[in-house]
């Protein structure tokens, strides 16, 4: 059976998806220790958009009146 091969997330080079390759998805030691820095620096974020610039919805004060 032949190994599949699938994009390394990082660096996009083919990377082997199969137990001989402890990185996987990751072609390399490297590359997994790069994308983890990203995780731990916050450089991967979801964008959110602030609730108060929705249309329709109203900014309340402490006391909860609007």
């Amino acid at each position: 059976m032949a190994v599949r091969k699938v994009r390394c997330p990082q660096c996009g080079n083919e990377s082997p998806w199969a137990p001989e390759n402890p990185w996987r998805p990751f072609c390399s030691e490297r590359c997994k220790q790069i994308d983890l820095g990203c995780w731990a620096s916050d450089s991967y974020r979801i964008p959110v958009q602030d609730e108060k610039n929705e249309p329709g919805s109203e900014v309340t004060d402490a006391a909860g009146s609007a």
